[in-house]
């Protein structure tokens, strides 16, 4: 595995980083909280040592589960990333979204991020961790509600009271991230990025490399469809958020494989799966520090995990973004 610090800190992360959403199960049909578990623990073994989840994944399952897993891991020896900011529990802020829990029950979900909210967050996010403080404690939507300043100042105490150590963003652009930082020192922005999404090299990653931010990157398999695994007439369970993506309509999904199969021959000639070589390719873009990688099973997680031995030559770069162009 490749480590990599992040800028202005003494926080290092694998490079290849376990993201805990499906983990939670919400959003992504259900979960088997026993393979979630072996995951997590298989991906450690293989050298990962940074885990991002959040509380509104599962409505804090994502979170006990990573608690779980890691119980008996040296806490120095692991990185423990969440967010705040989203409230199913409470109807402040700006609303987000209509969805259900793991249960079926409708819940209505709300970006919130007031200074008592936060400070509440947290306790919940320690208890569920099994921790006593959190490595990077991100904001996971803008909240248009709440000046960022004030945001912010909570999440400088927390860090005066040794609850968390650096403060990072998801989902901001320059001018939030710019703003976010005036108040205190904000280390990351996590933000979506794949080989087939990539409206955030425009703005938001130049920004980041001329600020001195690192760059953590979400859905860089863009939810499994750069596996290579997705067929035209693909069926997802009652409760998958992929079901009306138009990521994976069938005309997508075909021109994404025809991709797929033309880079194919790098990943065949090394011996590993196309997933591997997505992830490496995406970890080797300008700018990018660390990309998130979930897995739902051990064998899902050893792979993720094995990304971060790869190595690739300039020229094989040059060949998939060559392809890349073309898609």
């Amino acid at each position: 595995m490749e480590y990599r610090k992040l800028q202005h800190s003494d926080l290092t992360l694998s490079a290849i980083t376990f993201g805990a959403w499906a983990a939670g199960g919400w959003m992504w049909g259900k979960t088997d909280r026993d393979q979630a578990i072996e995951a997590i623990r298989a991906a450690y073994a293989e050298g990962t040592t940074s885990f991002d989840t959040a509380p509104i994944y599962g409505q804090g399952e994502s979170e006990e589960i990573i608690g779980e897993a890691l119980q008996d891991i040296p806490r120095n020896k692991i990185q423990l990333l969440t967010k705040f900011g989203l409230r199913w529990d409470l109807t402040k802020g700006s609303f987000y979204v209509h969805s259900q829990n793991n249960q079926g029950k409708d819940i209505d979900i709300y970006k919130y991020a007031g200074k008592d909210s936060i400070i509440q967050e947290c306790e919940n996010s320690l208890k569920r961790l099994k921790t006593d403080y959190i490595d990077l404690y991100q904001i996971h939507w803008a909240d248009p509600t709440t000046p960022i300043s004030e945001t912010f100042e909570a999440v400088s105490r927390l860090i005066e009271q040794g609850k968390i150590r650096y403060a990072g963003v998801c989902n901001y652009n320059s001018k939030q991230l710019a703003e976010a930082d005036k108040a205190v020192k904000i280390i990351s922005d996590q933000i979506p990025f794949s080989m087939v999404n990539r409206e955030t090299e425009k703005e938001t990653i130049p920004f980041c490399i001329r600020h001195e931010k690192s760059v953590i990157v979400y859905s860089p398999m863009e939810r499994g469809l750069l596996t290579g695994k997705m067929k035209p007439g693909q069926k997802f369970e009652k409760g998958d958020h992929r079901k009306d993506n138009p990521y994976f309509t069938d005309k997508s999904i075909i021109k994404t494989n025809d991709f797929l199969a033309k880079i194919k021959p790098i990943a065949d000639e090394k011996g590993i799966t196309l997933s591997q070589l997505v992830l490496r390719w995406t970890i080797d873009q300008p700018g990018i520090t660390i990309a998130l990688a979930g897995a739902r099973n051990k064998e899902q997680a050893i792979s993720n995990a094995r990304a971060g031995d790869i190595y690739l030559s300039n020229d094989e770069i040059s060949f998939i973004n060559k392809q890349l162009e073309n898609l």
